[in-house]
């Protein structure tokens, strides 16, 4: 997915039309069932649809029950129904009890995108908090945004470090800190990781890997760390 995310009167309907021991039913197996309907709805884009499969989850589901909240979240989101899908996420992190990194980072995209940011970087902290590296990539950007290079370097290099070592967009924006703090031989290491990481499909590695080496070559950083070119999406939601 690259962006993302974005009434459950039919599932109380539902409830009380089958009785308290198919709700039971509906809780377990019945439930995962309906998570999967709603996949297959979503992956056909039809968001309306997948929505209303994803609300005949009950509350009593657990887990899928929040699953379901984020996954209406996310079809929201996908709508350009950003509050509501800002709503949605909140409710899936609150029915896990705060526990729910990846819909709190889902949480914070939406929020930025609301234009609340203070509000978005305390749910990408939340996230982080939790290990969620997209999170740390988010608040590498608002770092860079804000000109704090050390501190935008430090979550890049963590989004890397909890994905295990492959987030070509996070290595690049390394890379781009790197650079701008006058450290061009890390960052050309970071480059040429993100270009392995890619395949070597990743543009604005491949320029930023080029002007760099042209630096080093010259012995001197200048202005053109001020022309490498940040990824600006780590992934996420199609929209």
């Amino acid at each position: 997915m690259t962006r993302m995310l974005r009434g459950f009167f039919t599932a109380a309907m539902l409830l009380t039309l089958l009785g308290a021991g198919a709700a039971a039913q509906v809780s377990g197996r019945g439930a995962r069932e309906l998570i999967a309907r709603g996949n297959e709805r979503y992956a056909r884009a039809e968001y309306e649809a997948a929505i209303k499969v994803y609300s005949l989850v009950p509350a009593e589901a657990g887990e899928a029950y929040s699953q379901a909240l984020y996954n209406i979240g996310v079809c929201r989101f996908e709508l350009w129904q950003t509050e509501e899908a800002a709503a949605m996420y909140a409710r899936a992190v609150e029915s896990r009890g705060g526990r729910y990194p990846k819909a709190s980072y889902a949480l914070g995209v939406a929020l930025e995108e609301l234009g609340r940011a203070a509000e978005a970087k305390e749910s990408y902290a939340r996230a982080a908090a939790k290990g969620y590296a997209p999170a740390h990539y988010k608040l590498g950007m608002l770092a860079a945004g804000a000109g704090d290079v050390g501190l935008a370097a430090s979550h890049f290099r963590e989004a890397v470090r909890r994905s295990k070592g492959k987030f070509p967009a996070s290595r690049n924006n390394l890379g781009v800190m790197l650079a701008r703090a006058g450290r061009l031989d890390e960052a050309e290491r970071e480059f040429e990781a993100a270009l392995g990481e890619s395949e070597g499909k990743f543009e604005e590695a491949a320029h930023n890997l080029k002007l760099c080496r042209t630096l080093l070559a010259a012995g001197r950083a200048g202005s053109g760390p001020a022309e490498m070119r940040i990824a600006a999406s780590a992934g996420g939601f199609r929209r």
